[in-house]
């Protein structure tokens, strides 16, 4: 069963470093238990919403995020990386036709 539109909204104010993203999308994001604070485990948890709302896969996903480039200038590497996974991820939701749209305060 498909449910509501989800919009979600990701702060990065004072994240600094991959560990600090990774805690950050746990927290704001409301991951579930199982996740692992890792790249892989962020892409199961954007790629895989059963999770969310006990099972109700959303229609579709707004994720906005703030803070965005304090965050890629101290680690551009680290951004780069959740980048493509997000991108990653809005392919894979826009080929399940249930959009997932990631919008940057200030561009990937």
């Amino acid at each position: 069963m498909t449910g509501p539109t989800l919009a979600l909204h990701l702060r990065l104010d004072g994240v600094t470093d991959k560990d600090g993203f990774l805690d950050r999308c746990a927290r704001d994001l409301r991951f579930p238990h199982w996740y692992g604070r890792n790249w892989d485990a962020l892409a199961d948890c954007v790629t895989d919403l059963s999770w969310w709302a006990e099972g109700r896969e959303p229609s579709g996903c707004l994720l906005d995020i703030q803070g965005w480039p304090a965050f890629r200038d101290a680690d551009p590497d680290a951004a780069a990386i959740a980048a493509d996974i997000l991108a990653d991820a809005e392919a894979y939701w826009a080929t399940q036709g249930r959009p997932l749209v990631v919008r940057y305060d200030d561009g990937p």
